[in-house]
């Protein structure tokens, strides 16, 4: 059970058939659940969630004033009042009473329709409003209102008592009257009608159980129905089946309102008429019924009434309900009494006040089920036959698979104890009938396994230089072409005289040093895939390996920008192609480059062509260039900004020194690079400025001038900050190259600058304060070092 699946009304239900059954305290019924195998997590779960719904289900209660004993106006407003009130005390938690509701929804409100035509059986009384129209050879209208002594005075005609008539009486005596004065009514040349207008009020009363007993005014087409929805209906210990409707001192209906809750029909719903009274008795029998039924609640039972009839107050039993009996407990004068009422005796078992009736739920278990699973072409549930047989059963499931293992299968069968035990058989001499078959016992579960569960997944591996390297499923006879060709066929650099096949090995000595722990094949394959040795054949789990052509090369190309004659893209020809190469190639410089700014920036060949078997992802840089980020920023960086542009500045930049004066002037010497793919030269013109970045009080560009020292373009820029560094000052050149400040005793020499060069002066390290805890620490280490000391002189 998972007590988070479960309701309120789910949670309140369980303990009132515990109650039911005696267990009232929540130690016994925790022992219970434990007895029944519930963890004790979900007891403890359960245990909170009761003790927050019984805090929700005593709220205070509002009170409701009683109506006035000499009546009240009949109006809607108050009526929809008192069905308002009555819904704000909710009993949600509680045992419902069947039909309790029914006079406190305010959707059902039982109003008479005043728009109807005028009932024959209505009778006429004081302030009753009849509308009488003449026709034919007379015309004439009137609107005569019933005095309190129950007359009407008709022009011409005089006073007519019509009090306590029905209006089809009261018609008939009106229309002699006016014959008198209207001859032509006896010819019919003349003729009458008498309707109904504006109705009178009446008052009636309710006594007894009502939620609010009293006087009402109503309308006088109201029925009883409506009198008891404007007094709440009965109250907790009212009667629903025995409502009495009283007249001059006779009781003229008996209202049953489980009929037009069950039915639909209205019996003993009689109109009502001028000093009414409704009472309603106590109830003589109630019982509860809860558990598998459509709508479980507290029934009101009549004497010759059944525990059928009470199931059909439910609506019935749900479809997970155990129909073979109920259960029931009973008070006795002393002490609880439980007992089963079979099905058979539904119909003749009389309850008594207070029973309660428990309808369980089936169990969970199949009186006939057998399983087979596995190897067959139908596993599944089945029906347990009598003298179903394990032949049997798989003849049931269409029998078993082509790769069905034919040599073990097992039946897992419960004990009578419920523990299992397993019975192994041989498929193949079961249903061949070399072996006694096996009859079927409730709840067998037959396993036929296949071969392929019993062995690990056969696959081929390809890697290398082919289109769509990968993992294959192995297959009885696969060749060497065949995994190619799975993988799109070879790529154009690929060698088919070097393919290698390594291949695992079984029986390795596993003591031996030098076991070996693969078997490597090389094969070749000619240009139509065909492999050249024709008796190699691929096996399970095999790796195949595509080497690429020893003479197989991709173009790789380099950039070269700024003052040459023929800037662009150019195709590297040979592998020792240098950079005075690619400059003579270009043209040569022109009149305005300035060959010391010179500068070449390698991003890599794996960021130009990902796709190039040559290109080297080189890992070791960079993991130097963060774990260089790290220093600086653990040295001289304390601000967000600061780090972000060394971040930017350390991680991004990809240039390389170059000294093009000294290349040019010695070619193939060891300043003259070999380049590589996306290699990018640049030779700008003659630079004329310094930029001066960093800590210093006005960071700028500042004209170059020649022979003009670090220390001047510092002033130019405004000086040092408070927060420079000023040892760990460098120069940034043109050509990508840096020098920093050294220092000689207590001087620092500053680098030489040149034109476009980049004076940095980096931050200095914020230091953490000494607090009063580490002062504390400093002087008792001095305090145990003098200690030490004297002790060692002693």
């Amino acid at each position: 059970m998972r007590v988070d699946d479960l309701s309120d009304a789910q949670i309140l239900q369980m303990v009132r058939q515990a109650e039911a059954m005696g267990y009232t305290s929540d130690a016994q019924i925790e022992q219970v659940a434990i007895s029944k195998g519930i963890k004790q997590e979900e007891i403890a779960k359960f245990k909170t969630r009761l003790e927050k719904i019984r805090k929700q289900q005593s709220p205070t209660t509002k009170t409701v004033a009683a109506p006035v004993s000499n009546g009240r106006i009949y109006a809607d407003n108050e009526a929809d009042t008192l069905s308002n009130e009555t819904k704000s005390n909710p009993e949600d938690f509680k045992p419902k009473i069947f039909g309790a509701n029914l006079f406190k929804n305010g959707d059902i409100k039982f109003e008479p329709n005043l728009r109807i035509a005028t009932p024959k059986s209505y009778v006429v009384g004081p302030d009753d409003q009849l509308i009488i129209d003449l026709t034919g050879d007379n015309e004439r209208s009137y609107e005569l209102k019933v005095s309190p002594d129950g007359v009407i005075n008709l022009e011409y005609v005089g006073r007519i008592a019509v009090a306590g008539l029905t209006i089809e009486q009261a018609t008939s005596k009106i229309k002699a009257a006016m014959a008198k004065t209207y001859p032509a009514l006896r010819s019919g040349r003349t003729s009458v009608a008498i309707n109904l207008g504006n109705i009178r009020s009446i008052q009636v009363t309710v006594t007894g159980q009502a939620v609010k007993t009293g006087s009402y005014t109503l309308p006088s087409l109201a029925n009883v129905y409506r009198a008891l929805y404007v007094s709440g209906g009965p109250s907790q210990n009212g009667s629903f089946r025995n409502i009495q409707v009283i007249r001059n001192n006779k009781v003229i209906a008996t209202i049953d309102v489980y009929d037009f809750l069950l039915k639909g029909i209205q019996t003993g719903n009689v109109r009502l008429q001028d000093q009414d009274v409704i009472n309603i008795p106590t109830y003589d029998k109630r019982v509860e019924i809860f558990g598998e039924v459509k709508d479980p609640a507290i029934f009101e039972v009549k004497t010759n009434e059944t525990l059928q009839d009470v199931i059909n107050f439910a609506q019935g039993f749900t479809a997970e309900a155990y129909t073979a009996q109920v259960k029931t407990f009973q008070t006795t004068s002393r002490e609880r009494r439980v007992s089963d009422v079979s099905a058979a005796d539904f119909a003749t078992f009389k309850p008594k006040n207070g029973d309660k009736f428990i309808v369980e739920a089936i169990l969970e278990r199949f009186e006939n089920r057998v399983e087979i699973l596995g190897a067959v072409f139908r596993p599944g549930v089945y029906a347990l036959e009598p003298g179903l047989t394990l032949s049997g059963l798989i003849q049931k499931a269409d029998g078993i698979k082509e790769d069905a293992f034919l040599s073990r299968g097992y039946i897992n069968r419960l004990n009578p104890d419920k523990t299992q035990f397993f019975v192994s058989f041989d498929v193949a001499k079961i249903l061949s009938g070399q072996e006694k078959d096996i009859l079927l016992t409730r709840e067998d579960k037959v396993t036929i396994s296949s071969i392929f569960d019993l062995r690990e997944e056969y696959t081929v591996t390809i890697q290398g230089e082919v289109r769509a390297p990968g993992t294959f499923a192995y297959g009885e006879n696969i060749a060497l072409e065949d995994v190619i060709q799975m993988a799109g066929g070879l790529k154009e650099g690929a060698s088919p005289n070097r393919i290698e096949v390594s291949r695992r090995i079984k029986d390795a000595d596993p003591n031996a040093r030098s076991s070996k722990t693969a078997e490597v094949f090389v094969v070749a394959i000619d240009e139509d895939l065909k492999i050249l040795d024709s008796t190699f054949v691929i096996k399970p789990f095999d790796i195949i390996s595509v080497r690429s052509s020893e003479s197989y090369a991709i173009q790789k190309q380099v950039k070269i920008e700024g003052e040459v004659l023929y800037p662009g893209m150019y195709t590297i020809t040979t592998k020792d192609y240098r950079i005075s190469d690619l400059i003579k190639r270009a043209g040569g410089l022109t009149t305005f480059a300035y060959a010391e700014g010179a500068s070449l920036k390698r991003p890599g060949a794996e960021k130009v062509n990902p796709q190039d078997k040559n290109a080297i992802n080189n890992q070791e840089e960079e993991a130097k260039k963060f774990l260089n980020l790290d220093r600086v920023k653990e040295k001289n960086v304390s601000t967000k900004d600061s780090v972000k542009n060394v971040d930017e500045k350390l991680v991004q930049s990809d240039l390389v020194g170059i000294d093009l004066v000294r290349i040019l002037q010695k070619p193939l010497s060891r300043q003259d690079l070999i380049l590589e793919e996306g290699d990018i030269v640049r030779i700008p013109k003659q630079l004329q400025t310094v930029k001066v970045t960093g800590e210093v009080l006005n960071p700028n560009s500042i004209v170059y001038m020649p022979g003009k020292s670090f220390k001047q373009y510092i002033n130019g820029a405004g000086g040092f900050t408070n927060a420079a560094l000023k040892n760990r000052a460098y120069i940034k050149y043109a050509n990508g190259s840096a020098e920093a400040a050294k220092k000689f005793l207590f001087f620092n020499n500053y680098p030489k600058v040149k034109p476009g060069a980049e004076i940095m002066v980096p931050v200095k390290a914020e230091r953490e304060k000494i607090t009063a805890q580490g002062w504390v620490g400093i002087g008792t280490g001095i305090a145990s070092l003098a200690v030490l000391i004297v002790s060692l002189f002693r």
